[in-house]
């Protein structure tokens, strides 16, 4: 009963910070407003003129030859004369209400960051990039676990049953990671729906192998069965957000009840099943469960570069690098008790045709193939 007040005032709380963001102090100030409008016009925030208010929306000059036409990089940012009025005429304000005593706020949704050659939020962008570097390190180390590192099956195929679905997952990981990086370095509607999709079907999916592995399902009916829910409900919700409306409130709902549902089901299944790197496990569950908070106790961006959600990513590092050691571990655990299991039943048919004068080598070839012994031995038996 705790836990489930806990998971409500959490999601009460998610829902009153989005209603927050929807008014923004910083651009209903009439200070602000006045300053874009004239910008706007001018081409220019005191002394300082933007090169983007000397062409128009299409990237033609309002007065001069076709030859003098903006460059296609610059297009291809988007950056405009409106985006850069906006981005100097907050920097001017906050250096006001700085001088005042006053606090920063936000504009448009966003708080004041400091550009770096074009990037909006820096340190977002590095970190991204961090998380998508060592969410790489984590798949290739599983892969080369498996193919290089375990025994393999007689068809070439990994032991561990949920091979493909971590693939899957990790690039589905990198892929998320990529597009927040995007995202971070420029703010529009294209990057902001590819990291916003990318980042629920990595809840999607993350939520997906949670069931399938907590519930240890490894036949494809089944998986395919308590698979299709998820889907259907994550493709539906992706296709809502971009084709319907961008529901920001709606989809911090979703994403937070995707989140506390699979770490839930790990924690719970770390618990029951007293895996022995459970502890992992559990450091990424808390971990990841208190780091939301940052997400809800948002704060201005220190220094201009360094605000809550940048926080957040810094904490992803070191539970996906955790994460990919417990996979790695679970892997080894799962092909151990599978060979240990072989290994068995092939000693106990080894025993018997050793002495029905069966060759040793013949014998040590069948355990080697285990989908063949039991046909080779029930006709030898026959």
């Amino acid at each position: 009963m705790a836990r489930r007040r806990w998971i409500v005032l959490l999601l009460l709380a998610l829902a009153g910070l989005v209603g927050s963001l929807d008014a923004s102090a910083g651009d209903v100030d009439p200070v602000y407003k006045s300053c874009v409008e004239k910008c706007e016009q001018s081409g220019c925030v005191g002394d300082q003129c933007f090169q983007h208010c000397k062409f128009s929306s299409d990237g033609k000059p309002v007065d001069g030859p076709w030859y003098m036409q903006e460059p296609l990089y610059l297009r291809w940012k988007q950056w405009d004369c409106r985006s850069d009025c906006r981005y100097h005429c907050m920097l001017a304000r906050e250096e006001e209400r700085r001088t005042l005593g006053g606090k920063p706020v936000k504009y448009h949704g966003k708080w004041p960051f400091l550009r770096v050659y074009g990037i909006q939020e820096p340190v977002s962008v590095a970190l991204s990039a961090l998380n998508l570097s060592v969410q790489f390190h984590g798949w290739l180390s599983f892969f080369i676990l498996l193919y290089y590192k375990l025994p393999l099956r007689p068809d070439k195929k990994t032991y561990y049953e949920y091979t493909g679905l971590l693939h899957i997952y990790g690039i589905l990981s990198m892929n998320s990671w990529f597009w927040s990086a995007v995202f971070h370095s420029r703010d529009v509607e294209l990057t902001e729906k590819l990291d916003y999709s990318s980042a629920v079907a990595l809840l999607g999916f993350s939520l997906i192998v949670a069931l399938l592995r907590a519930l240890n399902i490894r036949d494809e009916a089944s998986r395919v069965m308590f698979s299709a829910p998820v889907i259907a409900f994550v493709t539906t919700h992706i296709l809502y957000l971009n084709f319907y409306q961008f529901d920001y409130g709606w989809n911090m709902k979703v994403c937070v009840a995707m989140g506390i549902a699979q770490l839930l089901i790990w924690a719970i299944w770390a618990g029951v099943t007293r895996h022995p790197s459970r502890w992992k496990l559990w450091v990424v569950v808390v971990g990841g469960g208190l780091a939301m908070l940052l997400e809800i106790y948002d704060f201005p961006p220190y220094m201009g570069f360094v605000d809550a959600h940048a926080l957040w990513h810094t904490t992803a590092i070191p539970f996906s690098y955790l994460w990919w050691s417990f996979i790695r571990d679970d892997a080894e655990l799962r092909t151990r008790t599978l060979l240990k299991k072989g290994g068995h039943l092939c000693f106990f048919f080894f025993f018997l045709l050793f002495f029905k004068s069966i060759p040793i080598g013949s014998a040590v070839s069948l355990c080697n193939h285990n989908l063949l012994f039991s046909r080779v031995f029930a006709k030898k038996t026959s």
